[in-house]
């Protein structure tokens, strides 16, 4: 037992992502960069979203939330991950582990179910349009907010208390650049039955569930897009589906690889670059695809730069 207790007080080490000297520097840059451009782009989304009248449609709502948890899961993981590079040394207590765990457990689960149900809310503007006023209520979009968050809480609190209560008495070295749930398992040395059983049922809730939604979604859509007689909207239409399907499927396709593929395919450096594109990639890319490329958010975004310079120039000539 005192063994055990003290697994469970030890610190852990963490490798990170910078792990070849040569290119170390650039790497560092080049995750600096596309932070920091994740949470500008995704917070403009937000501000836009919310100060704009023009926005305020179910669609752009989902798109707000899911801006929101993308800066909330890429800094749960790339901060510590950059503070680490620059002091020189990856040591993370068992309580931050299990923060970070819990908290980037509950928000990419949360992500994971969003991107499905805004994949309906695609579905119905366009395949149901005459409807879409019904279907996509604001009763129904902060329903839809709302399972997805529940859907996230659950994930959370139903694998952190099971990963991080199994006996770590193997090595405190984790090959990787923070707390992912597989990678502690590999730690572990205790029954793991119950968290791999528990683990598949999250995965099948979090992962192809919501997928299965996805591509039905975006099947119907294609089907419709097809049919439509205009070519320039038909052009359109497959463009804008096309760059969100393979947003998702990058987004989907690396978690399913990490939760759902058997140990015996993984390897440290492989979980390290699918990890990176649902983790740190897929933030940037979200804002750039669904909103940022859009008219409305252009348009929206010149008006509220007008504004903001008409408000300057007023100020200016009372003084």
């Amino acid at each position: 037992m005192n063994g055990n207790n003290k697994t469970f007080s030890s610190d852990f080490t963490l490798t990170g992502l910078f792990t070849n000297n040569k290119a170390s520097g650039f790497l560092f840059s080049v995750i600096c960069a596309i932070f920091f451009m994740a949470m500008i782009a995704n917070g403009v989304m937000i501000f836009l979203i919310y100060i704009d009248p023009h926005l305020h449609t179910p669609m752009y709502f989902l798109l707000s939330h899911l801006s929101f948890i993308d800066i909330m899961y890429i800094s749960t993981i790339v901060p510590k991950m950059l503070a680490d590079y620059l002091e020189g040394e990856g040591t993370i207590s068992f309580i931050a582990c299990t923060a970070q765990y819990f908290l980037y457990m509950g928000f990419v689960g949360a992500e994971f179910f969003l991107l499905g149900l805004m994949a309906y809310d695609r579905y119905v503007a366009i395949c149901n349009p005459l409807r879409y006023p019904v279907l996509m209520s604001h009763r129904v979009c902060w329903m839809i907010l709302a399972s997805s968050w529940f859907g996230g809480a659950l994930d959370s609190f139903l694998l952190t208390p099971i990963t991080m209560s199994l006996p770590f008495c193997a090595s405190h070295k984790i090959n990787h650049f923070f707390c992912e749930a597989p990678t502690m398992l590999r730690l572990a040395c205790g029954d793991k039955a119950a968290y791999e059983m528990v683990m598949y049922i999250c995965c099948v809730m979090m992962l192809l569930i919501p997928f299965s939604v996805v591509i039905a979604s975006y099947t119907g859509v294609l089907i419709t897009v097809h049919q439509m007689k205009s070519a320039e909207g038909k052009k359109k239409a497959f463009a804008t589906c096309s760059s969100h399907m393979m947003v998702v499927i990058l987004f989907y396709g690396a978690a399913l690889y990490t939760y759902m593929l058997p140990q015996s395919y993984h390897t440290p450096t492989k979980d390290k670059v699918f990890s990176v594109f649902y983790t740190i990639i897929t933030p940037l890319l979200n804002p750039l695809i669904y909103s940022l490329r859009n008219r409305d958010v252009a348009e929206a975004f010149k008006r509220v730069f007008a504004r903001c310079r008409g408000t300057h120039g007023v100020t200016r000539e009372e003084f």
